[in-house]
């Protein structure tokens, strides 16, 4: 059997997490959950993952601070946005960390993003 890809989701909001994992771990990934930007960084340091999914507006430390901390800490993996901030600021400030995608939650769907990170990933199904 083919590795498993590992994927870290930094996600404060429970319900949004737990389905994510649920939706995630189903398709065949091994997920990590993280509730704040500070426990994504701690994961990050301490583990590797293939993908990362990271909400911007978190506790102890926001997604634009852990992009930060990712890019001064030369951490490299590919990082999908997942969040409810949809101004084109936002957008821009996060393009300087060269994020894979940008995801609005209230306009797509957990399945959106399970195929977002497979299109990602470049993992075809082999049914």
């Amino acid at each position: 059997m083919e590795n498993k890809k590992k994927i870290l989701v930094g996600e404060d909001e429970k319900a949004i997490a737990l389905a994510l994992e649920h939706k995630l771990t189903h398709e065949g990934f091994d997920v990590v959950l993280a509730e704040n930007g500070e426990q994504v960084l701690q994961k990050l340091e301490k583990d590797k993952f293939d993908l990362l999914l990271l909400d911007l507006i978190m506790p102890k430390m926001d997604g634009f601070a852990v992009l930060k901390e990712i890019k001064e800490k030369n951490i490299v993996l590919p990082v999908i946005i997942t969040s409810n901030l949809g101004q084109e600021e936002d957008k821009n400030r996060v393009k300087n960390f060269g994020v894979a995608d940008y995801l609005i939650k209230s306009n797509v769907s957990i399945m959106e993003i399970v195929l977002k990170i497979k299109e990602f990933l470049d993992i075809k199904k082999n049914d």
